[in-house]
């Protein structure tokens, strides 16, 4: 695997927002940037201007249409298809873009995903496989699968491709609205805060947000290296990685300083109070931005720029109820 410190991230990601636009031209959505006073989520700090990117209204439902598209594009695509394993939305992303390019994909999901996630992909037309408890058992089903047909591995958050087109979310950001202050990311395996501190670099300040009972990042941070942790509670699904990824661990440690932990209650907190607020439906990972300003766990500055990264919606609603 190259090097993420010998890859020059902007180009590649200036690439893939071109790829993608060439070639897929209607599979990616421009979310919305949504700015609003602070006041408006309940923060009370002078002159806080807020940046909601609703990343989640991807028709996929999720930022991983980017990564995912961009991988199958950057490829030759074998008569197997594509192959990944997920926790539902690189699996969901991955499908949609494959039934885009007409290629057939195989998605293996661990039994915590949610069965709305399941029922979506096999309206994609993907073959489903479902077993082991946590995401790193289904990579494991799904790289001995992968070795026996050939198909082309899609990884969830672990390849430069991947990174790359995770990226496009910042470039867009930039685009919509100019710089903003800090940007507020769930951390899973590392994808998407891989490619928008890529992106960003040091122009804004990336803040890394993960749960207390899935943190990737922290540990590896505590350990010096990555390492494999435990993982389970309200986020599992989509921030399930038993370990941060290799792009992502060596971007984060040159472009991004802070890691912070949020508690399962103020997640589910969050989450409800986007859909009761703002009518906005959105996964447990989506909320962890806002948790971390109503926790207080990001104090913002007075007249700062914040923006929130919205980004996932696969969720049942009638978990929102």
């Amino acid at each position: 695997m190259t090097s993420a410190a010998a890859i020059d991230w902007r180009r590649d990601i200036e690439a893939a927002a071109r790829r993608i636009g060439e070639r897929a031209p209607n599979f990616l959505r421009r979310t919305p940037l949504w700015k609003l006073p602070g006041r408006a989520l309940g923060i009370e700090v002078p002159g806080v201007e807020l940046w909601l990117k609703l990343e989640h209204l991807q028709a996929s439902g999720s930022f991983k249409a980017r990564g995912m598209m961009n991988r199958l594009l950057a490829h030759e695509i074998p008569e197997s298809g594509a192959i990944v394993a997920s926790g539902g939305n690189a699996g969901i992303a991955t499908a949609a873009a494959a039934q885009a390019l007409g290629v057939h994909c195989e998605v293996f999901l661990p039994t915590v995903s949610p069965e709305a996630k399941r029922a979506k992909l096999r309206a994609l037309g993907a073959t489903v496989v479902v077993g082991g408890e946590v995401y790193a058992d289904a990579l494991a089903a799904c790289l001995e699968r992968q070795r026996e047909s050939g198909a082309l591995l899609t990884h969830a958050y672990d390849q430069a491709e991947v990174v790359a087109g995770a990226g496009t979310l910042g470039r867009e950001i930039e685009e919509q609205g100019g710089l903003p202050d800090a940007v507020l990311v769930s951390v899973g395996g590392g994808g998407l805060i891989g490619g928008l501190a890529a992106w960003f670099e040091q122009r804004s300040r990336v803040v890394a947000l993960e749960p207390e009972r899935a943190p990737t990042l922290f540990r590896a941070r505590e350990a010096g290296e990555p390492v494999d942790v435990e993982v389970s509670g309200v986020a599992a699904d989509s921030l399930g990685a038993r370990r941060i990824g290799a792009f992502a661990w060596d971007i984060t440690q040159r472009q991004v300083r802070d890691a912070l932990l949020l508690p399962d209650e103020a997640i589910r907190v969050a989450q409800l109070w986007l859909w009761k607020e703002l009518k906005l439906a959105v996964e447990p990972a989506a909320a962890l931005p806002l948790a971390a300003l109503h926790t207080g766990a990001y104090a913002p500055r007075e007249g700062e720029k914040i923006c929130l990264i919205v980004c996932g919606a696969n969720v049942d609603p009638a978990s929102l109820a």
